[in-house]
């Protein structure tokens, strides 16, 4: 999933209450977010919220049986415009959007770094490379992500924190943010391996993590429904969309043809045949147990 659209996907109704229970939450803005001026940067009171999500990684499928935090907050040059005729004023204002998500430390986040990851990778596309204009980034002796595109990005764990800004660079080029990253680098200071490399071994290593994240995901789902927190048709539904990456990233990777399996999938759901989609989730598990170690042809 590039970091585009992610953004647009994590922004879309994530703010579910107001308040959570849970351990090491944030319990008010303050927490999470810098409530003040930052260098040329206002402070936008008005547009901070905190509440329940899984914030940037939620597109990508991070499983949700716990609630985690998250919370946004704005700034803007508002100040440093004010006065300038309004087609000079459109074209120089900046606003940087920023969201903290407080993870609990559960099973969950294993995956987090992985998680974060996808949000840099053409993904959607099983390229599973860098997509164009993301790198890893050195700032104040903090890695952190960043997508260079259109929305510029930076995004990074602090154990189980996870921080990311953005903003609009369309138009006009505008002025990188780094007093905002900086001071944010400093509230919640990277814990990115320095040792973490975006090379081709690294990539081949993302497509079989999240080969096996996939299937993982399959049997938390399977789990959860054991435990009658969802239904046979939700259960069905998300298990099958783990199961037809798993198959999509093999058919490319491994060379294994994918139409039929989906459509033995396809017919179990139409059938409401849990088990007979737990069998299959066992058949893949199995083949991926004596496969993962094989290497995989990258382009």
């Amino acid at each position: 999933m590039t970091y585009y659209s992610r953004w647009i996907i994590a922004f879309t109704g994530i703010f579910l209450s107001l308040s959570s229970t849970h351990a090491n939450a944030f319990s008010n803005p303050s927490d999470c977010l810098i409530e003040n001026d930052i260098g040329i940067y206002n402070y936008r009171p008005n547009s901070s919220n905190l509440g329940n999500g899984s914030g940037i990684v939620g597109p990508t499928g991070h499983f949700t049986d716990h609630l985690d935090n998250v919370c946004s907050g704005k700034y803007s040059n508002i100040d440093q415009i004010r006065g300038l005729p309004i087609d000079e004023a459109r074209q120089k204002i900046i606003s940087i959007n920023i969201q903290v998500t407080q993870h609990t430390g559960g099973d969950s986040d294993q995956w987090l770094l992985h998680e974060v990851e996808d949000g840099y990778r053409d993904s959607d596309q099983l390229e599973a490379v860098l997509s164009e204009a993301s790198r890893l980034r050195t700032i104040n002796n903090n890695i952190i992500f960043f997508y260079g595109g259109g929305e510029v990005g930076y995004s990074w764990l602090s154990n189980a924190v996870l921080v990311n800004i953005e903003y609009n660079n369309f138009g006009p080029a505008k002025p990188e943010p780094l007093e905002i990253v900086q001071a944010y680098l400093q509230k919640f200071p990277s814990t990115i391996p320095a040792t973490l490399a975006l090379n081709r071994a690294h990539d081949e290593q993302w497509i079989k993590d999240e080969m096996e994240r996939r299937l993982w995901l399959g049997d938390k789902w399977f789990a959860w429904q054991e435990a009658g927190n969802s239904d046979v048709a939700e259960t069905l539904r998300e298990v099958n969309r783990s199961i037809e990456v798993f198959l999509n990233y093999r058919e490319k990777n491994f060379g294994i043809n994918a139409d039929l399996e989906k459509e033995s999938l396809y017919t179990l759901i139409s059938n409401q045949n849990l088990q007979g989609m737990k069998d299959k989730l066992a058949e893949y598990k199995a083949w991926w147990a004596n496969n993962k170690t094989g290497s995989i042809n990258l382009p």
